[in-house]
């Protein structure tokens, strides 16, 4: 069999099997590729709560259709990531004056920053054809097969939560981004045979929030890893006043500042609470939103001056009023509060700890001075004076 006729028999094969996947929201079909299929979570791997969808950045049903008209279409409309910026501007402009794909590239950092929305400009500002997919949706060899069969020159693939790749596609897609080839197999025992097609040069690019579970080989076939940083309330209010331009909401500077400074640094949230502010102007029958409008809006969905729900501020209040600031053991807190221990480590906590209220010790949490100040508590000091040596937690 010819490498044409096997690459022919595969992509039928692929075809065949896709159709009932797509009728049940399995992998993505046509090019460019827009996959709402973000596989099976794990427990931890997203809020449990609909509280935590408010300040969540995780992405949700009801962001997908409004992020859409708000994301950026080239490089000098995204805001914030200077350097990440500058990085990519350069690289976009050189391999457009050779004609040539961009290197491959990772994005890693916490949901909501805008991984997915700079794969869209990166396609964007090449003029490519984009292709997304997440890691949990690819798991079987035909999977990574079909879709990189489908890429023309210098398109670009972005994979989402590519962390979860399984461990046969991953070692399958080595080939296709290092010597932009796909090997194929075919036949079983004797008549088993192994062949290598070529691939156009392509782009890929991956983006996940743990980085850490990224094996080293797949690591290293990255040109660029980058990290995306939370967002300064300058970078925020800018995001908040042009979303609100978009969904035709009059909000006044001093409301900018005060959808920006419970954002949590991460513009997702920040698009998020503009929808909610909207939704309280229009209920309350006002025109434009001021800084009294904005609070009173984002306190009655219990979002605080700094960010903060009710379960990060009982987080603190059991740090303090139960355990005199700690340090004490998460899953003590865990069981406290009735929260599993690693929703609190990856939902609650990380925010707390970016913003200076949690401290981790080798004996547990504990409550910095921010956080009593927050609280309205009296910081004693004593807290600041104790040295504890390796131990276990406590709880």
């Amino acid at each position: 069999m010819s490498p044409y006729n096997m690459a022919m028999t595969i992509k039928s094969s692929f075809a065949e099997d896709a159709e009932p996947r797509r009728a049940s929201g399995g992998k993505p079909s046509a090019t460019p590729i827009v996959s709402e299929t973000q596989g099976n979570p794990g427990p931890s791997s997203a809020p449990k709560n609909n509280r935590s969808k408010i300040l969540s950045g995780e992405e949700f049903a009801s962001d997908k259709s409004i992020d859409l008209s708000l994301r950026p279409k080239g490089i000098a409309e995204y805001i914030g990531q200077a350097r990440l910026k500058s990085i990519l501007e350069m690289s976009i402009a050189a391999a457009k004056s050779r004609g040539e794909a961009m290197d491959h590239i990772l994005f890693y950092g916490p949901p909501g920053l805008g991984k997915t929305t700079l794969a869209h400009v990166i396609a964007n500002e090449m003029g490519s054809k984009l292709h997304i997919t997440s890691g949990p949706s690819l798991e079987r060899p035909r999977d990574i097969i079909g879709l990189v069969h489908q890429l023309e020159a210098h398109d670009v693939l972005f994979i989402d939560e590519i962390h979860r790749l399984s461990r046969v596609a991953e070692e399958l897609l080595y080939p296709a981004v290092e010597d932009f080839v796909i090997d194929l197999t075919t036949g079983k025992g004797h008549a088993t045979r192994s062949m290598r097609l070529p691939l156009p040069r392509f782009t890929l690019i991956g983006a996940t929030t743990k980085a850490g579970m990224i094996s080293n080989a797949l690591r290293d076939r990255f040109g660029f890893v980058l990290r995306l940083e939370y967002y300064g309330l300058e970078e925020l209010a800018s995001i908040v006043h042009r979303t609100a331009g978009i969904l035709n909401v009059r909000i006044e500077a001093d409301g900018v500042e005060v959808v920006a400074a419970r954002s949590r640094g991460t513009p997702r949230i920040a698009n998020r609470l503009v929808r909610l502010v909207r939704d309280f102007a229009q209920y309350k029958e006002k025109t434009s939103v001021n800084r009294a409008l904005a609070e009173e809006a984002l306190n009655t969905y219990q979002v605080d001056a700094l960010g903060l729900d009710p379960t990060d501020r009982r987080f603190l209040e059991i740090l303090i009023d139960s355990y005199g600031g700690g340090p004490v053991g998460i899953d003590t807190i865990a069981a406290t509060l009735g929260e599993d221990s690693n929703t609190l480590e990856d939902v609650y906590e990380p925010f707390l700890i970016q913003r200076g209220f949690v401290q981790r010790t080798p004996r547990g949490r504990m409550a910095t001075p921010a956080a009593y100040k927050h609280l309205g508590r009296k910081f004693n000091g004593l807290q600041l004076s104790l040295e504890f040596e390796e131990g276990e937690e406590i709880g």
